[in-house]
């Protein structure tokens, strides 16, 4: 798990970390679920600037065809929006 919060934190340095756009996510058109408490951990690509990486991450929110994560490294939580091809998760696994 450290080793992960370090890859996260060095792959911050290069640039924001990118989350899906409104038009992208279309919440006018498609349902919208919210976790009152993210519930399942799940591994997704997130991306800060040009840099890609892989995260433990935490569902929040989802749509037909999107996730809502948040993921944390050190201090900080990230929190953003994902294509849901961009993650993948292990139904026994519950927080």
């Amino acid at each position: 798990m450290r080793s992960q919060h370090q890859a996260i934190l060095t792959a911050a340095r290069s640039g924001p970390l990118q989350s899906l756009t409104d038009r992208e996510l279309a919440l006018r058109e498609q349902p919208l679920t919210i976790y009152p408490q993210p519930y399942r951990m799940v591994r997704a690509w997130v991306r800060f600037g040009p840099e890609a990486i892989r995260v433990d991450a935490k569902l929040a929110r989802s749509t037909p065809t999107a996730a809502g994560i948040e993921f944390r490294a050190g201090d900080t939580t990230f929190r953003c929006w994902v294509w849901g091809n961009a993650v993948s998760a292990d139904d026994e696994t519950r927080l």
